[in-house]
């Protein structure tokens, strides 16, 4: 089963292969690398690759994949019942098709954003 290879379908840029081993967020880097992934305007949302920050949100249309734990901070439990999770965290069991989205907002702050109590301390 680790050898068994996926079609990972990221809408609106192409599809490419990726291996039940191996999180999604790599499949996807090593294809951008390659030039696989059409029509991106910039690189892949990457950040800490662990499931910490939130920034390579995306959500599964289809297909069934196991996850490594996320930070509920950036993907809730409605969040992830709905297919809205972390690249870095998932692992294809299936063909999978997904959708790039945006950063979450944690408690009404934008990602990287501080308030001024945080600033202060």
């Amino acid at each position: 089963m680790a050898g068994e290879r996926f079609i990972l379908a990221l809408e609106g840029h192409g599809s490419v292969g990726g291996y039940a081993h191996e999180r999604v967020l790599v499949a996807l880097e090593r294809a951008q690398g390659f030039g696989q992934l059409k029509n991106m305007p910039h690189r892949l949302p990457v950040g800490c690759r662990r499931g910490g920050c939130g920034i390579c949100r995306v959500r599964v249309l289809e297909g069934q994949y196991r996850s490594d734990p996320m930070s509920r901070a950036h993907v809730s439990a409605e969040d992830e019942a709905e297919g809205l999770i972390l690249s870095c965290c998932i692992y294809p069991r299936s063909d999978l098709s997904l959708r790039l989205e945006p950063p979450a907002s944690v408690k009404g702050k934008k990602m990287g954003e501080r308030s001024r109590e945080e600033i202060k301390s």
